[in-house]
């Protein structure tokens, strides 16, 4: 089995900050705007270097929006940057109309989605921003895995022409990607090839899949493992090439299974390969205070739910 190791831990949100760097020093173009989380953004040094390059906007997240379209007609690329919730949920009619409507080229990045924000609690613990972004029409989503994964995104999405929503976290996760492993938006990563069953993982729970796979093995049980990172455009070639390998899926995320990625894959195999299929996901509900690891353990999202959806979907094939 591929044995991927943690490089040491860091956060994603780490990963867009120092992303966001690298672009302050060889795009011109890019600009970043906060609505009063610089600290929590990492967007620092990108403003120490490029003071006249950066926007302080306030909590005020739906004029950041506006002001951030508004910056494309003069060729600008805008990084708008606050919490998942407030990136999405409070400022939905302003990216639809300004930004989605109007095919205007703003990188939507957004920090502390999940449960995994921890003790803010359910008010701010977002959990249908990848469904509601999704569904905007021409709106990319991506929702890398760790922090070099998030910081290869956030260079990328500053050539990709056309609205982003890039998703990432506050906890400090395994740190595991590698820069040969590449970053391509609309292209999923097989990071472990199996038989039996495909594990299909985005953000977060990336890690948590290749876990796993490494108790699934113990039992016999040979699973591929597929990254997610783009949820939108999704890579059916990957997912259809495996599923008629294995015979039987499971889909994990940091998210409602409603309007998540595996409905999006459910959709797909509904369509084109009809396969049995479990997923790891927050049932239909909102979440509560506690640490990243106590609501990752209430609410199912870790290897041990893995291993049982696992095994629950073997048994339909």
């Amino acid at each position: 089995m591929l044995d991927y190791i943690n490089q040491g831990s860091n956060d994603t949100r780490s990963g867009f900050g120092d992303g966001l760097t690298e672009l302050g020093r060889t795009n011109p173009n890019v600009v970043a705007l906060c609505a009063d989380l610089i600290g929590s953004l990492k967007m620092q040094t990108f403003i120490d270097e490029n003071p006249e390059r950066f926007f302080q906007i306030g909590i005020a997240e739906a004029n950041m929006m506006g002001i951030a379209a508004g910056l494309t007609i003069g060729g600008k690329i805008p990084f708008t940057g606050t919490f998942a919730n407030f990136s999405t949920g409070r400022v939905y009619d302003q990216i639809r109309q300004s930004i989605a409507y109007s095919g205007k080229n703003v990188k939507i990045c957004a920090s502390h989605a999940g449960v995994t924000l921890g003790e803010d609690g359910a008010t701010h613990q977002i959990l249908e921003d990848i469904g509601m972004m999704k569904m905007l029409p021409g709106m990319t989503v991506i929702n890398p895995c760790d922090y070099n994964q998030t910081k290869a995104a956030t260079i990328a999405i500053a050539d990709f022409e056309g609205p982003v929503y890039l998703r990432f976290g506050r906890p400090k996760v395994a740190n595991f990607t590698t820069p040969e492993m590449g970053f391509t938006i609309g292209k999923g990563i097989l990071l472990h090839p199996g038989e039996d069953v495909t594990i299909v993982a985005t953000g977060h729970l990336v890690w948590e899949a290749l876990e796993a796979a490494k108790v699934l093995a113990k039992q016999g049980i040979s699973a591929e493992v597929i990254n997610i990172h783009t949820i939108k455009p999704l890579d059916e070639e990957i997912l259809l090439k495996s599923v008629d390998k294995t015979g039987c899926i499971v889909t994990a995320e940091e998210h409602n299974y409603l309007g998540g990625m595996g409905e999006s894959i459910a959709g797909l195999l509904a369509r084109k390969h009809p396969t049995p299929m479990e997923f790891v996901a927050t049932q239909d509900c909102f979440g509560e205070s506690g640490t990243p690891e106590q609501l990752m353990e209430k609410y199912g999202l870790n290897k041990a739910s893995i291993v049982q959806k696992v095994n629950a979907v073997i048994k339909r094939k």
